[in-house]
């Protein structure tokens, strides 16, 4: 099975995916998208839904898994994810994929046993599960890795 895990963002937004057999994951594809700060906000998100639409027609994934927005201090900030995060769930739907969410909390859970755990903790869980010689750059690749891992681990 193949998962396609999402970090929303809207300068940066992370992806990885994922191939999920027998008990293990193994590492497809990951990176970022990025848009221009200084861009209009509907531009960006036209950038976003394009490239995540391309990205999902290579690569196949059957489910996708996103980060739900938990919580932002600063409610520009959140407006512009809960935006991003919209056009990764239109880009997903439309593309037929089956499209699961998950709090920070229960993906560090997933993937660490403990839902309070730090970044670099998931990070290190991510580069273990995986099998990589390092862990995934930038922080948000592995944090849609961890998304996309936290999926394979709950349909156990």
């Amino acid at each position: 099975m193949r998962i396609i895990g999402i970090d929303p963002g809207t300068g940066i937004m992370g992806f990885g995916i994922i191939e999920y057999a027998k008990g293990k994951a193994h590492l497809v594809d990951a990176g970022v998208i990025r848009t221009p700060a200084k861009e209009d906000d509907a531009v960006r998100l036209q950038t976003i839904f394009e490239e995540l639409t391309d990205i999902i027609a290579e690569t196949k994934p059957e489910i996708m898994s996103v980060e739900k927005l938990f919580f932002a201090q600063n409610v520009t900030t959140a407006m512009t994810v809960a935006q991003a995060r919209g056009v990764v769930l239109l880009a997903g739907k439309q593309a037929g994929l089956d499209i699961f969410e998950y709090t920070p909390l229960q993906i560090k859970q997933a993937l660490t046993g403990y839902g309070r755990a730090e970044k670099s903790q998931i990070q290190e869980m991510v580069r273990v599960i995986l099998q990589l010689k390092e862990i995934p750059r930038p922080d948000d690749c592995a944090d849609a890795l961890a998304a996309a891992i936290t999926y394979s681990m709950n349909m156990r």
